[in-house]
């Protein structure tokens, strides 16, 4: 660990020492995320990363979960090849408790056992954008929002005809190739992009020999349609059909090792809405619809050519929201929304609803401080009534110093699996938690440097966990250990997070870019039992991310990212010890025409060996070498 924080402190010294001027902040940068309506960033008081196509195309990222892997506060794990089951952790939160939305639909699955949605299958194609918002938020996102929200947005259209498409080759025989058209023409606007990403992969087992490859197509598309000024509807759909060799465990030694299992995934999100915006804008109506459909089936081919297992999960939203502006210093933003979700697993088909209704109100009593306090009460089917709080605070000064605090509450409510399934308890009620978080972000050096630190503290309880039922539970009548001699789910582990996030971006001349990132998290199970006071699995305390970017007069474009991640334990018992690591990228981007670029990378340039989950393997080092095309 000492290595770990002499490697961070030398990066952020040298970037330091350099730094003459910073990638002036935009200050018309509009966030979404933090109160789902359009935003100033320096009227929020919310953390929230913002990542660009620009930023996606400089990084060349192919999976958005690598991305996110240098976001402060973000930790990712990957159960070994690309495609695999990919978890984002935000602030130490589990998996499961990050709310996961693309182009305003909610997208976690409601098949899975805790809800959570599988990063290992979203490609960066065609993101135009990534909101990351840090922290509980389920004031107006609801469910999931405890450890935060990552908001995916695809590129709109813009007027007049715009194309682009890549394509490129690499380590493992991968191949990946995309081609997005977009415009509008008066009161129409349209976008289509599609994707096709195959390669052999790596072994998943960390033991083995046998490549576990992976393939995807998907597309995703917008239609626009303005009936009238500030009247008009909005589809947009997004679709992902993959297939992932997978590694088990196979008989006699059950233990992970190579085998010919394989899984099959198929995405269908949809949104359908109308919005009529009066008033002269101050007044602004949506009304949508939403539909997230996932169906995932594994196969094992030394049992049958039947899936060995299936997920069915569906949810449909019907939502109403409001943004009213009656002075230019107060704005309402209001909702209404109702969910019916459903799953089916082969053995257990079940469904559930929930009705709820939210407001906030953003205050400006001055010119340099927003004030934004919510509340929101969410009705559920099956535990009843739960109401969340939020507030926070910004304060934009003339200096350059923006001051944010924030209160947020988020709740999670129970899947379907967990209630329904033959290890279900109908008498779960929401996992919640509570966070306060206060930070300051300062300019300086004219304008071409910025620092930020932020402090959290979060307390989360009713946590949702597989326990055992004794014989004399099981013996009891009344007790949700009746009839259960393998266990069920219960309201049982409580955890507690807390940390500090430092980032720092430097723009010393214009063609050079440094950003750098550090975040100390410190988590702690505080369930009663043996693991009471352990460190939560697989979460590392330490990470750091430095990125650098610098365009030569004559186009060409160099870069490289440095990540280290700091020692963490594979197991709530704190028996398995995942060692830290760091991780070395470079790349390039050479223009040929206005039109046409080359590029390539090398990632893993150490051929550094590591693992994120035990057993399980991960990249060595890989190059890849592709070209772009760019139409408007």
């Amino acid at each position: 660990m000492t290595k770990f924080l002499l490697l961070l402190s030398a990066a952020a010294i040298a970037a330091s020492a350099d730094a003459q001027t910073l990638p002036a902040a935009d200050a018309a940068d509009v966030v979404v995320t933090a109160t789902r309506v359009a935003q100033p960033a320096s009227e929020i008081g919310q953390a929230v990363t913002v990542i660009d196509r620009a930023e996606i195309e400089r990084r060349q990222t192919v999976v958005v979960s690598d991305l996110l892997a240098t976001t402060p506060g973000v930790t990712v794990t990957r159960n070994g090849t690309l495609g695999a089951l990919t978890g984002v952790r935000i602030r130490g939160a589990e998996s499961d408790q990050t709310l996961v939305v693309i182009d305003g639909v909610r997208v976690n699955d409601p098949a899975s056992t805790g809800g959570g949605f599988d990063f290992g299958n979203l490609l960066a194609s065609s993101v135009e954008r990534i909101e990351v918002l840090r922290g509980p938020n389920s004031v107006p996102w609801g469910s999931q929002a405890i450890g935060g929200v990552v908001n995916i947005i695809t590129a709109a259209p813009a007027e007049g005809l715009q194309a682009r498409a890549n394509a490129e080759y690499g380590y493992a025989d991968s191949v990946f190739a995309s081609a997005g058209i977009s415009g509008a023409k008066g009161p129409v606007s349209g976008s289509l992009t599609g994707g096709y990403l195959r390669t052999d992969g790596i072994s998943s087992a960390a033991s083995g020999t046998e490549r576990d490859g992976y393939r995807q197509y998907g597309a995703t598309g917008r239609l626009g349609v303005e009936f009238a000024p500030g009247i008009g509807l909005d589809l947009r759909g997004y679709f992902a059909d993959s297939r992932v060799e997978l590694d088990g465990f196979p008989a006699p030694d059950y233990v992970l090792a190579d085998t010919a299992d394989y899984g099959k995934t198929q995405e269908l999100y949809g949104y359908a809405g109308l919005h009529a915006n009066v008033a002269d804008g101050r007044f602004n109506n949506r009304v949508a619809f939403t539909i997230a459909d996932i169906n995932r089936d594994t196969y094992e081919p030394a049992f049958g050519a039947e899936p060995s297992f299936l997920g069915r999960g569906r949810s449909e939203r019907y939502e109403y929201q409001g943004d009213f502006r009656p002075l230019d210093q107060v704005r309402v933003v209001a909702g209404v929304e109702r969910e019916n979700s459903r799953f089916n697993d082969g053995f257990t088909y079940a469904d559930t609803g929930i009705t709820s209704v939210y407001g906030q109100l953003i205050v400006k009593p001055l010119d340099i401080l927003t004030l934004t306090g919510g509340v929101r009460n969410d009705d559920h089917e099956n535990f009843g009534n739960h109401t969340t709080f939020g507030a926070n605070a910004a304060l934009a000064l003339h200096t350059g110093t923006t001051v944010r605090a924030s209160y947020g509450e988020g709740f999670k409510a129970p899947t379907l699996y967990q209630l329904f399934s033959d290890y279900g308890n109908r008498a779960l009620d929401p996992e919640t938690a509570r966070n306060f978080d206060i930070g300051v972000e300062q300019a300086f050096l004219a304008d071409r440097a910025r620092v930020g630190v932020t402090y959290f503290n979060r307390r989360s309880r009713n946590q949702i966990d597989f326990r055992d039922c004794s014989a004399t539970e099981q013996a009891t009548a009344g007790s949700i250990c009746v009839d259960r001699p393998f266990g069920v789910y219960d309201n049982v582990a409580r955890a507690e997070a807390d940390g500090v996030e430092v980032s720092l971006a430097l723009r010393p001349v214009d063609a050079l870019t440094l950003t750098a990132n550090y975040s100390y998290i410190h988590t702690e199970n505080r369930s009663i039992g043996a693991n009471f006071g352990n460190v939560l699995a697989r979460r590392p305390e330490q990470t750091a991310s430095v990125n650098a970017d610098y365009r030569f007069a004559v186009g060409l474009s160099i870069g490289g990212t440095v990540s280290l991640v700091g020692d963490s334990f594979d197991d709530a018992a704190n028996a398995t010890r995942l060692d830290s690591y760091a991780l070395a990228g470079i790349r390039a981007e050479m223009p040929i025409t206005d039109q046409v670029a080359l590029y390539g990378r090398v990632d893993n340039l150490t051929d550094a060996r590591y693992q994120t989950v035990a057993g399980y393997g991960n990249y060595g080092r890989a190059a890849y070498g592709g070209v772009r095309l760019r139409l408007k």
